[in-house]
């Protein structure tokens, strides 16, 4: 099965898995999917993340954070730059989000990082997904 777009279907099974309260998500490797899951594990969204496997067969695997009552720390994923139209910001462009709230995880020259660290080291980007 090929995909268009690896990102976009890494937080749609992170969503669907949320939604339906499974403790963890399995979601194929790659270095850009495994650094956005370190920033989203970095601000307190996912609660593990482990790579399992070798070579070709390599997964990450996710656990799921939930409140008390029941619910997803997160609100919603959100794919910002998507394939038809991406989405660049410079560094003095770059505002926050949800009031600070939320997150915008940018792919930048000096790696992947959250939106208040690109703008702390004067680097803009490739906005690739917010989370809220």
């Amino acid at each position: 099965m090929t995909l268009n777009d690896p990102i976009a279907d890494m937080l749609i099974r992170i969503r669907n898995a949320s939604n339906a309260h499974f403790e963890t998500v399995s979601i194929p490797h790659s270095k850009i999917k495994e650094a956005v899951g370190r920033v989203m594990q970095a601000e307190g969204f996912v609660d593990s993340l482990d790579v399992m496997g070798e070579g070709l067969r390599k997964s990450i695997v996710m656990g799921l954070k939930y409140r008390e009552n029941g619910k997803s720390v997160f609100t919603n994923l959100q794919r910002t730059s998507k394939l038809g139209r991406r989405k660049y910001v410079s560094a003095a462009d770059i505002r926050p989000n949800r009031q600070g709230i939320g997150v915008a995880i940018l792919s930048t020259s000096k790696g992947v990082m959250k939106d208040v660290d690109a703008k702390r080291q004067g680097v803009g980007g490739e906005v690739l997904c917010t989370v809220w």
